[in-house]
């Protein structure tokens, strides 16, 4: 075997342990998926349209998540709990908030900066946070 290949094959071996962590953190289909999907403008506020997606397999009473509001300069605008209500396992849900007083235009990203409260089976539960994962169909940045 050359030099050449040696290398390659010893940074190949050491890649394989981070690519396997990194496959197991995310198991496909265990996700609770968030997406704002569409974004609109409502008598001078701006209407958020989320569809979520819970591929956990456990059923979700309650979720309410701590969401920070960003102008388009990435500027503070406010903090909200948006209450996402329960999301049945395997069932899209869509779920749509309004943010008061400020157009789309002046809404220029969403952080989901936590999960204030998931509620599985009567009791607190870190699945939410867990099994987190964010998307944007828009242009309008979904971060978390």
């Amino acid at each position: 075997m050359s030099f050449r290949h040696l290398i390659c094959a010893a940074l190949f071996a050491g890649a394989m342990p981070s690519f396997a962590m990194a496959q197991s953190a995310s198991e496909p289909g265990k996700d609770l998926s968030i997406e704002l999907n569409a974004i609109q403008d409502v008598s001078g506020s701006c209407r958020l349209i989320f569809l979520v997606t819970n591929e956990t397999g456990s059923e979700v009473q309650s979720a309410v998540l701590e969401t920070v509001i960003f102008d388009p300069e990435g500027g503070f605008v406010r903090l909200s709990l948006l209450n996402f209500g329960d999301l049945p396992s395997g069932r899209p849900r869509v779920r749509q908030f309004v943010v008061p007083d400020r157009t789309c235009a002046l809404v220029g990203q969403v952080l989901i900066n936590g999960v204030s409260s998931c509620v599985i089976d009567g009791t607190e539960s870190q699945l939410c946070s867990d099994a987190l994962t964010l998307s944007s169909r828009i242009d309008m940045e979904l971060l978390g």
